[in-house]
């Protein structure tokens, strides 16, 4: 093979090393975000026992204060407390506000939990927020996925903020519907606040992972300015964290937590910043590998923010947070605001029954949801067509292992003519060797003769160089494709190939891991079996189809022997499903190789077979020929 057509290759492979290094790099960076002067401190410990009868005073008079503000709310409490203060607040207000550690020692009895179907989600009554959302459909190891991340009692999603921090008041529950899963379900917590009525409405519909939270406030003859929270600037903070779900203890090396917003028709990530400017923006979102958060404000005036902070959870640093900040409003007696939360997978299926306001519950219409499920990237188009024909091969054999074999097998088909072509380039290439050979002797002290030699003579012989390695230039995008569809493709996730070694196609096997060891240098936990198989197949396929003359071509044994050993590096910890798709291809593409070589043997021999018959014909009429008479 010409030096040329090696370094194409070569630098087709490192496209690919680049490719996979800046994935690596930008799905898991986390970059170090000072931390915001607005936000309180998180509580680092549990309360002791003499903390708790402390606060428990100070609730009891809190509420006599209560009651003597408002007398005709005498069922109702007033625990204003601080556990994360909302943007806007500074640290000294929100140590002024002490922690009813009474509330939370006795949060758990004052819970309760709405099944719609597909969630199960836990209430408390403090606060009247949510402290649990499981998916029933989508496990996550032996339980099922919890879309509110948290392994801190204290931590609650969806609470409001006033001027004194999160509330962390005794809500009175009303439900209606509540208990029948085939039917629409609402629980509104109602609560008095120095005077102030405020009301939570949650609103759910059965089989939907979407839900409404109306937020009022009422102020009646006591208020008619709301610009309680961050100093004057907003009338409350509804806030979502400290993560979205499922849990971990790490992100592997493929997932992500992205704070996106949906503006212009398209889907961007923002840092962790404060954002103002909502006129344009859709929706919000906090979006992992395989789940999403996605937040719709209805007609609300609101700016909003993300935020990292460090949070007090076993081996998780830093934790995501958003921060929806209602904008204040004076001159009014009560403001009224609806909010949608979708807080499920991140799959076409399950959003696009938003596009049409007759295929959900709510009769709403957000067709742009669909769009935190679309594959990204100028390869956006080819992902999608080979998940089409991957999730049709499945609806036939029931198994994603087997369902991409199959795929494997049509791209084959389907690339064969240009398989057939690039083997016909490489003989043709090992045929004019010699004389190639001759050209490079000749001129190799004047390379630019040599380089002006080379083209006229591939010119003449009607020869591209780089017609042997086409076919490989042409697999580098639908490698690319099929890794972003074997990384992202939410029906790969859990989807069991060979049950034992290959549980789930969406993340790299394992033959044997270890939690406390890890391989030097390389940093690898688990001793894999698909990369050897790899590497093997692609040596197998190597020495098979290697043609008379490459032994001792140093070139070609580099592409042959070395190149498998730096991609076993680099796909050692891509998803099990990229490297089944890539042996198979590595065996298919032997097979193919085989009956090409033999094809063109057969006819090779039958040219020289015809050759000779012509030279033996031309022996036997030589001698008969006779000469010209001269005149």
């Amino acid at each position: 093979m010409e030096k040329n057509t090696i370094i194409a290759v070569v630098l087709c492979s490192l496209v690919l090393i680049v490719s996979f290094t800046l994935q690596g790099f930008f799905t898991q960076r986390n970059q170090p975000v000072q931390r915001q002067q607005t936000q309180a401190q998180q509580i680092q410990s549990q309360p002791t026992t003499e903390q708790i009868e402390q606060a428990m005073q100070s609730t009891s008079s809190a509420d006599e204060q209560s009651f003597a503000a408002d007398e005709t709310d005498e069922t109702l409490t007033d625990i204003a407390s601080s556990v994360t203060a909302p943007s806007g607040q500074t640290e000294s207000s929100a140590q002024e506000s002490s922690t009813s550690y009474a509330v939370y020692a006795s949060q758990e009895q004052n819970t309760f939990e709405v099944d719609n179907g597909v969630m199960i989600i836990k209430f408390t009554k403090v606060g009247g927020d949510v402290i649990s959302c499981k998916l029933k459909n989508h496990k996550d190891k032996d339980d099922n996925v919890d879309m509110i991340f948290s392994r801190n009692p204290n931590s609650r999603a969806f609470s409001l903020s006033l001027d004194k921090g999160v509330l962390s008041n005794l809500f009175e529950v009303n439900p209606e519907g509540y208990g029948d899963p085939k039917s629409p379900q609402t629980v509104e917590f109602v609560s008095n606040v120095n005077g102030l009525k405020l009301t939570k409405r949650y609103e759910f519909m059965p089989d939907e992972y979407l839900f409404k939270l109306t937020v009022r406030m009422d102020g009646g003859r006591n208020s008619q300015n709301f610009n309680f929270a961050g100093n004057g600037t907003y009338a409350y903070v509804l806030s979502f964290g400290p993560q979205i779900g499922p849990v971990f203890d790490k992100l592997d090396l493929y997932d992500y937590r992205k704070n996106q917003v949906f503006t212009n028709g398209k889907l961007k990530e923002r840092k962790n910043e404060h954002i103002t400017d909502t006129g344009i923006i859709e929706w919000i979102s906090i979006s992992g590998k395989y789940f999403t958060l996605i937040a719709k404000p209805m007609n609300t005036p609101y700016s909003f923010n993300f935020y990292e902070e460090s949070e007090q959870e076993s081996s998780v640093s830093k934790t995501s947070r958003l921060n929806i900040n209602r904008l204040a409003q004076n001159g009014v007696p009560v403001i009224e605001d609806t909010y949608f939360f979708y807080l499920g997978p991140k799959t076409q299926d399950t959003l696009s029954i938003y596009s049409n306001v007759n295929d959900n519950g709510f009769n709403q219409r957000f067709e742009s949801f669909r769009e935190a499920a679309s594959s990204k990237g100028i390869l956006a188009p080819l992902e999608n067509i080979l998940k089409w024909l991957l999730l049709a091969f499945y609806s036939v054999v029931r198994n994603y292992g087997i369902a991409i074999i199959l795929l494997t097998l049509l791209i084959k088909i389907l690339f064969f003519p240009l398989t057939k072509k690039g083997s016909e380039g490489t003989l043709r290439m090992q045929a004019l060797a010699p004389k190639i050979k001759e050209i490079q002797d000749k001129y190799k002290g004047n390379p630019q003769k040599l380089q002006a030699e080379m083209a006229n003579f591939y010119k003449q012989e009607g020869y591209n160089p780089l017609s042997g390695c086409l076919p490989l230039l042409l697999q580098i995008p639908i490698f690319i494709a099929m890794y972003g569809l074997f990384n992202t493709h939410f029906d790969l996730r859990g989807a069991s190939f060979i049950p034992g070694w290959i549980p789930d196609l969406s993340v790299p096997e394992y033959i044997v891991r270890s939690d406390s060891f890890k391989f030097p240098i390389l940093g690898w936990d688990a001793l894999r079996g698909l990369p050897f198989i790899y590497v093997a197949s692609q040596l197998l396929y190597g020495k098979i189809t290697q043609m008379p003359g490459q032994q001792s071509n140093s070139q070609m044994k580099f592409m042959l022997y070395v190149m498998p050993l730096i991609f076993f590096f680099i796909l050692y910890n891509v998803p099990s499903g990229l490297l089944i798709y890539w042996i198979f291809s590595n065996l298919l593409t032997l097979v193919q190789q085989i009956i090409i070589n033999k094809f063109f043997l057969e006819k090779k021999r039958a040219a020289n077979a015809l050759a000779a018959q012509k030279a033996e014909q031309e022996l036997k009429i030589a001698p008969g020929k006779k000469k010209k008479k001269n005149f």
